[in-house]
């Protein structure tokens, strides 16, 4: 008597797709189409659970070409979407991190902000006279640090935040000088990364950032009554007059890299539609992407569980569009669909949700090292210092973790390496557990995955040039 077989149901989620059946390899974040032979079994399977490989191609119609159903049977059991009973291979492989192989530090360079915005998750925010600032000696040792850490990467990215970085300008431009000599002299190529609410921008800083090819991201919410709402001045006052003609300025004579806005969706706000538009049509951004607040210190900030699902409904209208778009070959530049539409294209798989504590860490002003910059300032404990470097057996005590799954639903869950049990500090400020899956987006989440699997693989049937106009090329910036 032959081994039964039996589907591994968590292996395996099979999405229609216009008349197509597309089955998602949930261990590879992979896509395939399905041939005949590959449903029929599956369905057989389903049907008849604990079936032998014998009783099972027994069971095909007669007339067909056995051997092509006992070729598809192997593949199913060694891409282990049927199982003979073998043990499986383990999801996350590693357990435990031992190796951090540090690319990019986070430097906060600057606590303080001359905004006020009502939502902010900044738990270290202050005003701009009271802002702590960071020094050189301690931007320059989080370098001498990432370099001591990880000394073979190919690549390294120095990103500059705060409050507003650009109010500590005077540092970042000693910070570019010291690490374009001191990565150079490595032979190492280094990238300079910054998000700005853009209202400290002049022609002269635009330029010098451009120069130093800067990627940069801009703070901003939409038309004007939309950003008013929430990014205001310490003394009250609406942005969107100063923020919208300094991003026009910026746009306008930027010429190294594309420019995005990043975009806070907070209570009351859901039109994702017309935020895209103003963004991307009327002002010029390149790319806009969503960051729904659903977990903010400030309850009356936070998306309603009804505003969250019109959210993710609104998204999949404008990624509609999108499709619509890339099957005419033009990129419409929506952020969220476009690293979904990545990662299906490049079968990326996550143990942990994010390169926190293990390819980046955050330096506050005081040289302390935090999971991200999301992080400075928080109760959470810090992971070492840039003098004494990484505090090897806390971080991996902590990553351990999150990369245990059992018991949380995510060992089982369909978009188990997508999602990796979601953004650490979403489960801090929710839960006040950094290490707790971020449950309340399971179902959204998932349903917005189908969607992208829908929309990718329509894009692949119908005009694939378009993941090597638009996808492949954002690996190089």
């Amino acid at each position: 008597m032959g081994a039964q077989l039996t589907i591994v149901e968590k292996n395996l989620h099979l999405v229609d797709v216009t008349g197509r059946q597309m089955l998602f390899h949930i261990p590879s974040s992979s896509l395939f189409e399905v041939d005949s032979a590959s449903a029929q079994l599956i369905a057989l399977l389903r049907q008849q659970p604990g079936l032998t490989a014998e009783e099972l191609l027994a069971a095909i119609p007669p007339g067909v070409d056995s051997s092509t159903y006992q070729q598809t049977l192997r593949d199913l059991i060694a891409l282990e979407l049927v199982s003979d009973g073998s043990p499986l291979t383990p999801d996350v492989g590693v357990k435990k991190v031992t190796e951090f192989p540090l690319n990019t530090v986070v430097l906060n360079v600057n606590t303080g902000c001359n905004l006020s915005c009502s939502y902010c998750y900044k738990e270290d925010l202050d005003k701009p006279s009271a802002g702590k600032k960071m020094d050189f000696a301690t931007a320059r040792q989080s370098i001498e640090m990432l370099l001591a850490e990880s000394p073979n990467e190919a690549r390294y990215n120095i990103v500059f935040f705060g409050g507003e970085p650009l109010s500590n300008f005077r540092l970042i431009k000693e910070v570019v000088a010291f690490a374009e000599q001191r990565f150079a002299e490595l032979g190492k190529p280094v990238d300079f990364t910054m998000t700005t609410n853009a209202t400290l921008l002049t022609e002269e800083i635009a330029d010098w950032l451009s120069e130093h090819r800067f990627g940069l991201s801009v703070s901003m919410d939409g038309p004007k009554a939309i950003h008013d709402k929430n990014r205001i001045t310490v003394g009250g006052q609406g942005t969107y007059d100063v923020v919208s003609r300094k991003a026009k300025m910026l746009l306008q004579r930027y010429g190294s890299r594309p420019i995005g806005a990043r975009v806070t969706l907070t209570r009351g706000v859901t039109d994702i539609k017309r935020i895209w538009d103003h963004l991307f049509n009327e002002l010029g951004f390149a790319e806009v992407g969503f960051a729904p607040v659903t977990s903010g210190d400030i309850s009356y900030y936070n998306l309603s569980d009804e505003e969250l699902v019109e959210v993710f409904q609104n998204m999949k209208a404008l990624g509609e569009l999108y499709l619509e778009a890339a099957l005419e070959h033009r990129n419409i530049g929506f952020s969220n669909m476009h690293q979904l539409i990545t990662d299906l294209h490049e079968g990326n798989k996550k143990a942990l949700p994010c390169g926190a504590g293990v390819a980046m860490l955050a330096v506050d002003h005081e040289g302390e090292l935090n999971l991200c910059h999301r992080f400075t300032g928080s109760d959470l404990d810090t992971f070492g210092n840039v003098n004494d470097g990484v505090d090897k057996a806390r971080l991996g005590d902590f990553l351990e973790q999150r990369l245990d799954r059992t018991d949380t639903g995510c060992a089982s869950c369909r978009i188990r390496n997508l999602c990796s049990g979601g953004c650490y500090h979403e489960s801090y400020a929710r839960y006040e557990d950094p290490t707790r899956p971020t449950y309340h987006y399971c179902d959204l989440m998932r349903d917005w995955v189908d969607f992208g699997i829908d929309v990718y693989s329509r894009i692949m049937a119908e005009n694939p040039a378009f993941i090597d106009s638009y996808i492949s090329p954002r690996r190089a910036h």
